[in-house]
């Protein structure tokens, strides 16, 4: 199948889901690969290279694209850990469709944002909503998907550090 096709693909999922979703969209089976295995080499090397926690990044990705790397959401942002066009091309992106182009950018996105706001929920609130909310509001705006995406973000976290460390916290 041609990656424009399942671009076309993933915007109507996307569409769907911000509509109100349909459940279980007949297209699933033709969305891009939802399986974390292919991509796991690539988060982790990432996450490496940036002083990330793998499983953070890991954490991200399922929020964002459910490790789908033709998403797109209805806001623009695109790709595995969706990027907005944006802050891919200021990350130096040029296929933000390209799993290992966007994960390198949104690692390094997201070890920015820890850097400047020293502070994981923070830094997640920045990737959500924008480092210019979380400045604007002194923390984590009062959004009700910011709040929510930074909770689903964390416990996914702790729930793969779980996974990691054979059952002990």
């Amino acid at each position: 199948m041609s990656p424009n096709l399942l671009l076309v693909l993933s915007r109507i999922r996307a569409i769907e889901r911000w509509v109100g979703g349909l459940g279980g969209s007949p297209l699933a089976h033709l969305e891009g690969q939802r399986d974390p295995r292919p991509f796991r080499e690539l988060v982790e090397e990432a996450a490496r290279r940036h002083g990330l926690d793998p499983s953070l990044v890991h954490a991200v990705v399922q929020a964002e694209s459910g490790y789908n790397p033709y998403a797109t959401s209805p806001a623009g942002a695109q790709g595995l850990m969706q990027l907005m066009p944006a802050t891919a091309r200021a990350l130096g992106v040029r296929d933000p469709y390209d799993p290992a182009q966007n994960v390198e950018a949104g690692a390094r996105y997201l070890r920015g944002l820890l850097d400047r706001f020293g502070d994981v929920r923070l830094a997640l609130a920045a990737y959500n909503a924008g480092p210019g909310a979380v400045q604007r509001y002194g923390g984590v705006p009062p959004y009700a998907e910011t709040r929510a995406y930074v909770e689903r973000v964390l416990a996914t976290w702790r729930r793969l550090r779980v996974v990691e460390s054979g059952g002990n916290p």
